[in-house]
């Protein structure tokens, strides 16, 4: 089964959800599905950025895996991010997402 993950919510749902729980799971593949793509809003794009510890491992995972790793377009703008991401992310909006994912559907598209 494919999934892609979708990090809405702010608070924990980064560090702790994909930090502590999925990131682990998918780095001892054992995670138990194919993770096709990640897109992250708001806040959440700070993991995308140069530098964090859990995009840095995520965009190992990601170049690994071939998964899509985006940001929202326009949140990553606001906070000034978008020419510093970790290597292998991009930036887009839903547009940009159906047609990244396209190629790769997921069966399942999970919001956290």
């Amino acid at each position: 089964m494919k999934v892609a993950y979708i990090f809405s919510t702010q608070g924990h749902s980064v560090s702790f959800k994909l930090g502590k729980m999925i990131l682990p799971q998918l780095e001892e593949d054992g995670h138990g599905v194919d993770v096709v793509g990640m897109f992250f809003f708001e806040d959440n794009n700070y993991v995308l950025q140069k530098g964090n510890p859990i995009g840095e491992r995520l965009a190992k995972i990601a170049d690994k895996k071939g998964m899509l790793l985006m940001g929202c377009d326009q949140c990553c703008e606001e906070r000034e991010i978008e020419d510093g991401l970790v290597d292998g992310a991009v930036i887009g909006c839903f547009p940009n997402l159906y047609k990244a994912l396209s190629g790769n559907m997921p069966d399942h598209i999970i919001t956290l």
